[in-house]
């Protein structure tokens, strides 16, 4: 696979590092897609990511939330099999994985589910009072717009 070199564009612009070095993950990352996953946006501000798990338990799965990134972890844990037990065919994974993900500004874990083989990681995403958007009143004063109730104007047409 052909490596992409981002560098002689990060040296012709300014703020767009976190752009490129989603990029070159993303390039990086590409060539494995185990497990397989979805992510789902679920109202304004919930997403959830699903992963399929088959034979994987609570105990072998490890989910790690830093400042911008989800990771999840899986390692099997070497079930005893009886000693007069052969394995004629392995076609369920039972490698161990990480598997990364992006996380927006704001972007919090809100909870963690494994059942019937798929993991559900639901996440909320919660913005600071500081950074939502105001109103601001020019030198001090209220704003002479208002909204203007529709019904009224029927009224008062209706009266005339």
């Amino acid at each position: 696979m052909a490596r992409i070199d981002f560098t002689p564009y990060r040296r012709s612009t300014v703020g767009f590092d976190h752009l490129f070095d989603l990029l070159e993950s993303s390039v990086r990352n590409s060539g494995d897609n185990y497990p397989p996953f979805n992510i789902e946006k679920r109202g304004e501000d919930e997403f959830r990511i699903t992963l399929a798990l088959a034979g994987f338990k609570p105990e072998d799965i490890d989910i790690t939330a830093q400042q911008n990134l989800l990771t999840v972890t899986g390692r099997k844990q070497d079930e005893a099999r009886g000693a007069d037990s052969e394995m004629l065919h392995v076609g369920i994974a039972n490698r161990g994985f990480e598997r990364r993900f992006e996380l927006a500004d704001h972007v919090r874990v809100s909870g963690a589910d494994l059942a019937d083989g798929l993991l559900v990681i639901d996440l909320l995403r919660e913005v600071p009072e500081a950074m939502k958007p105001k109103k601001i009143a020019i030198n001090g004063q209220k704003s002479s717009l208002s909204l203007v109730d529709d019904s009224s104007d029927k009224s008062e047409k209706d009266a005339a």
